[in-house]
């Protein structure tokens, strides 16, 4: 699956082709890299697989609160499953069908759908309550400090009381005429803001309490003639460790930001469609070739690239100590030395796609494929 045919465009032209000419033939040089052998040097191993329903045309991400993993499919299905053993703690099938991934403080579980319905379950996963945001929902809810945060496809943030379902605020940057059909995520900072990216590079800092920028940053501005060549939209959700906060941007840029005020740390030519990773040490990423880049997350000092996984269409990675975990368009997750980026591990799954990044639920590390199965793997060495 290529990255056009994952994210939907509204726009004729770009539907079929964002980084060429409308008129132009197949790119060759968007043949998948086959994958090289290697001796692996971290073991994994497959503890389970579940199912909750396939993704369609939509982005699905599991959520892990504890050793706990919360994940959706498009049909209405949501599940609490223990990452321990791959079983049920509870599902339900909602009546409506949903576009997006899973939020969850571990008491509270959100999620959406397609006419901007916005789902909440109790902690037993039944139905507290409903309420309805302005749009569709393509972005995984936040859940968490008294509040379930959801957006829509064209930026609009909303927040609702996590206990009624009362909309509390309403945030929205700049509005532009063509963005992506992305799932742009949303972090916590604490307890007193959240942080988003926008269609057109922009970045926010969000007060909780009124729904006012504490700040706002260009991660980067469009340049180009045409309206798709000025999509410069952020993808994925900003990362936040410390007090630096970082983000990347299609056609566009990546970088770190000081959380507290928005100030660039450091910031480099790049394009992902996908999103980043970050720990104290180091910032990934899948450029819009699968070109894995990892940079020094204090000054943005490029570190290594992977480009044996180009064109395999990577997901936004999740970095695990010292390894560097993502999936690809065959449903293959791959490890990644954290020091180096050679390949250390490698597992399958059910041949579909890996879009959403792994997360960690305990010591079991889950991906969740476009088919629908989540798999649980354990890393050892």
């Amino acid at each position: 699956m290529t990255l056009l045919k994952r994210y939907a465009v509204p726009f004729a032209c770009a539907m079929t082709a964002l980084l060429a000419a409308c008129s132009s033939t197949k790119d060759e040089r968007r043949i998948p890299t086959p994958l090289v052998d290697f001796k692996p040097v971290l073991t994994v191993n497959q503890a389970w697989k579940a199912n909750v329903g396939k993704a369609g045309r939509y982005l699905f991400s599991p959520v892990a609160v504890g050793d706990y993993v919360y994940a959706a499919g498009a049909n209405g299905s949501v599940a609490k499953i223990d990452s321990k053993t791959g079983q049920d703690v509870w599902r339900v099938k909602l009546k409506d069908d949903l576009s997006a991934g899973v939020g969850s403080d571990g008491n509270l579980t959100a999620v959406g759908g397609l006419k901007g319905q916005v789902d909440v379950l109790g902690p037993d996963g039944k139905l507290l309550w409903t309420a309805s945001a302005p749009g569709e929902i393509i972005s995984p809810p936040l859940v968490g400090n008294d509040l379930v945060i959801v957006r829509t496809i064209d930026g609009k943030i909303i927040a609702f009381n996590s206990q009624t379902g009362e909309q509390k605020w309403i945030f929205q940057l700049r509005a532009v005429p063509l963005n992506l059909r992305v799932s742009a995520g949303m972090t916590f900072a604490g307890n007193q803001s959240v942080l988003a990216g926008f269609p057109g590079g922009g970045f926010a800092a969000i007060n909780l309490q009124t729904g006012d920028a504490f700040w706002q940053a260009p991660v980067s501005y469009p340049k180009g003639v045409t309206e798709v060549e000025r999509i410069n939209d952020v993808t994925g959700a900003p990362s936040f460790v410390g007090a630096q906060t970082c983000a990347v941007t299609f056609q566009g840029k990546i970088g770190c930001f000081d959380a507290n005020n928005g100030r660039p740390d450091w910031q480099r030519n790049f394009s992902s469609s996908s999103g980043l990773a970050q720990d104290d040490q180091i910032v990934a990423a899948g450029d819009d070739w699968s070109v894995v880049n990892a940079f020094r997350a204090t000054d943005g000092t490029p570190l290594w690239k992977n480009d044996k996984l180009k064109s395999r269409d990577v997901s936004v990675p999740y970095i695990l100590g010292r390894a560097v975990v993502l999936g690809d368009y065959k449903g293959f997750v791959h490890f990644l030395s954290a020091d180096n980026g050679e390949f250390i591990g490698r597992m399958p799954t059910d041949g579909s796609p890996i879009v959403a990044a792994p997360v960690l639920a305990g010591n079991t590390i889950v991906v969740q494929t476009k088919d629908g199965d989540l798999y649980g793997f354990r890393p050892s060495n």
